[in-house]
């Protein structure tokens, strides 16, 4: 790596970065197409294994369901980059790759996409805040709710309602219809109803095959499983204590995506599992960077490694963290705003 380029060699400003990662956002079709095939095929493969299992010996078959949810997982991770228009590079491909994983996700693709730009344009902004992204109230704001909204907040920011009731929530009701964009046009309907047809036909075609039993036994797991695994990467990602936010005069999006956005410093084979969304700081500053580059970019910038860096164990710690304190910049529990009051 030349060092000199480096932002924090040279001390220049923090733009330097959209010319430094410009060279890692081309993608190779060739890798991209590798990448989809060795996701599907074992996530299909895994499923298969899953109903002969449940068919014979009802617990191995659930235990398959374990690294089946991890492959859908990374099947998610791609649409995120065919939302990106990163993986291939290419519209078409992209958005009709998107739109068949979507199906698996039982995520609507065109409507996530447009949800998901918002919160790459809005992140850390206190101003913009609910824009695709996990509701986070300042210290100020909580203290001036009433009890009944107080009581509220504190219930969705539970760990059994963030990531038990909420994945099944999001990816089982919230997303079967356009929430937030249903004045916004005929694409997020159109997205949203084409997708619940083809789940259904999906669904209605397993069924058919293995029984309903079967595919409840097993699809229903995987799916809550991968959902939640999900919802928690999307939270430590953006909910550690040294985040980054401000309000809309001050805010920066290279200063928000830099330290708004963790490193989750994952071992080699969860990171190739999340599609190396950890790296997410460089994610947010340049979203056209490919999944399979981002290891890159750490590589020839290892200063990239020290900022936002959490480990698994960091990562357990920010579940107790739900508010904003504007005069600490840092999140902080509701037991150190109970303690301070």
């Amino acid at each position: 790596m030349n060092t000199s380029l480096s932002p924090f060699a040279t001390g220049s400003d923090k733009r330097l970065w959209t010319k430094l990662l410009a060279k890692y956002r081309t993608p190779h079709r060739g890798r991209s197409t590798f990448e989809l095939a060795i996701t599907v095929i074992p996530f299909c493969a895994l499923w298969a294994l899953s109903w002969v299992a449940v068919h014979y010996q009802f617990w191995p078959g659930l235990l398959l369901t374990v690294p089946a949810a991890g492959f859908l997982l990374r099947l998610f991770m791609i649409q995120h980059d065919c939302g990106h228009g990163s993986f291939f590079a290419h519209r078409t491909g992209d958005d009709w790759t998107g739109r068949a994983i979507g199906v698996l996700t039982l995520t609507p693709y065109d409507y996530w996409r447009r949800a998901h730009a918002g919160h790459h344009a809005t992140a850390g902004n206190l101003d913009e805040r609910g824009v695709g992204d996990i509701t986070t109230l300042t210290v100020g704001e909580y203290s001036a709710l009433s009890f009944w909204r107080r009581l509220g907040y504190r219930l969705y920011r539970h760990p059994l309602v963030m990531f038990g009731i909420g994945p099944i929530w999001l990816f089982g009701l919230k997303q079967r219809l356009p929430f937030g964009m249903m004045r916004a046009g005929k694409e997020p309907w159109v997205s949203t109803m084409a997708t619940n047809l083809a789940i259904a036909a999906l669904a209605g075609g397993l069924i058919a095959l293995v029984g309903l039993w079967p595919f409840l036994l097993i699809h229903l797991p995987i799916v809550i499983l991968a959902g939640s695994a999900g919802i928690w990467l999307f939270y430590v990602q953006h909910q550690f204590e040294e985040t980054h936010w401000s309000n809309g005069s001050d805010w920066d999006f290279r200063e928000a995506a830099l330290h708004g956005s963790s490193y989750y410093d994952l071992p080699g084979a969860l990171s190739w599992l999340t599609g190396n969304i950890g790296i997410h700081h460089v994610h947010h500053l340049s979203s056209k960077v490919p999944c399979y580059r981002l290891p890159e970019v750490l590589r020839d910038f290892p200063e990239l490694r020290e900022i936002g860096r959490i480990t698994i164990a960091d990562s357990l710690a920010c579940v107790k963290l739900a508010l904003w304190d504007d005069d600490r910049r840092r999140m902080v529990s509701f037991g150190e705003v109970r303690v301070r009051a």
